[in-house]
């Protein structure tokens, strides 16, 4: 980033760094020196003082490209905005254009995998949404050897760190998978460009259109099955996909229980951050009205959740997934297994 600030600035573009991270690296903090930087507002939070990019300046500088570190980054509780994110966004909707970074780990979707790929759940996130914003996606990339030499050298973490770093989330294995992930990212993003020039110039597409559905329950997280279907919808290059839930009598408004309520506000929110357009459907039977939209909406792939249940359990009460394997032909479906607090 700093190195394009360079050469913007020296092509006569307006550039000005509004936040970063130099964590003490001689080669960033050179790089930063003949570079306009705006200064920080400083905030004290419990008895200690930090600061955050001040984005009201960033915004009455008026630079035409912003470079804003650690987009992932989360704002010290007092700030505006919880998320640096949304700091970028207030910037994009001034007008001032933004290089920012970030790392694979971040990004929303893909957190069940890092998680169970890596072992380290990462609490600092950032919705898949927002990456339809990019013009463009650059993949940052070195080896796996390069990375962990730079570790070594004390260019990304402080000495103390570095031994843990290199045992823990920067092993080899780990860093493989990372690196893959990252270069599939950017594939997809260069898929889904690729489709909007061909629909907006009225070219032929590639492929016929797919059409992704996740059935969410109204009660227990979704979180696992919405992440998945962000993952499914980015291999396929989908430009729209749909979260869908049945609220039966028993969970209209003022019926339904608070906590499950609340779970279900959640899977909403997270639903609409990743990019999916919620649609709530009505009705006693929930087979019924999941069929009905399926084909109504031509779906091509369909995405449940499915818990531990016994054969007497699926014999009384039914499988909605079988109904689809039998009754929908047309559509994938896929099936993704819960745990039991997801049930």
């Amino acid at each position: 980033m700093l190195q394009d600030a360079h050469q913007l600035r020296d092509q006569g573009i307006d550039v000005v760094i509004s936040v970063v991270e130099a964590h003490g690296r001689f080669e960033t903090e050179e790089q930063i020196k003949d570079l306009e930087c705006v200064l920080p507002r400083k905030l004290e939070y419990r008895g200690t003082v930090f600061t955050e990019m001040d984005v009201g300046a960033v915004i009455e500088r008026r630079p035409a490209v912003a470079i804003v570190d650690e987009l992932a980054h989360t704002n010290i509780e007092g700030s505006k905005n919880t998320k640096r994110y949304e700091d970028v966004l207030e910037l994009l909707d001034a007008g001032i254009s933004v290089i920012t970074a970030i790392n694979i780990q971040h990004i929303e979707s893909l957190n069940d995998v890092i998680a169970s790929t890596t072992g380290v759940r990462v609490r600092e996130t950032v919705p898949d949404s927002f990456f339809k914003r990019a013009d463009e996606i650059i993949d940052v990339d070195v080896s796996i050897d390069t990375l962990r030499t730079r570790l070594r050298q004390g260019k990304v973490y402080s000495i103390e760190k570095i031994e843990q770093a290199l045992n823990n989330f920067f092993r080899k294995g780990n860093l493989a998978v990372l690196r893959e992930l990252a270069l599939r990212q950017v594939a997809q993003h260069q898929a889904e460009q690729d489709h909007e020039y061909r629909e907006r110039e009225g070219l032929e597409q590639f492929v016929v259109p797919e059409k992704v559905m996740v059935c969410m329950a109204s009660r227990g997280s979704a979180t696992k099955l919405l992440r998945t279907g962000a993952r499914i919808v980015g291999r396929l290059a989908v430009k729209d996909w749909f979260a869908v839930y049945v609220e039966t009598p028993e969970e209209e408004p003022g019926r339904i229980d608070p906590k499950a309520y609340a779970v279900l506000q959640q899977n909403i929110s997270l639903a609409d951050s990743l990019g999916a357009q919620v649609v709530k459907l009505k009705g006693k039977n929930v087979a019924d009205e999941l069929l009905k939209f399926a084909r109504s909406n031509e779906i091509t792939h369909v995405i449940f959740g499915q818990s531990a249940r016994s054969r007497w359990e699926i014999l009384f009460k039914g499988s909605v997934i079988n109904r689809f394997l039998k009754e929908v032909k047309r559509a994938s479906v896929h099936v993704i297994p819960l745990d039991e607090s997801e049930k």
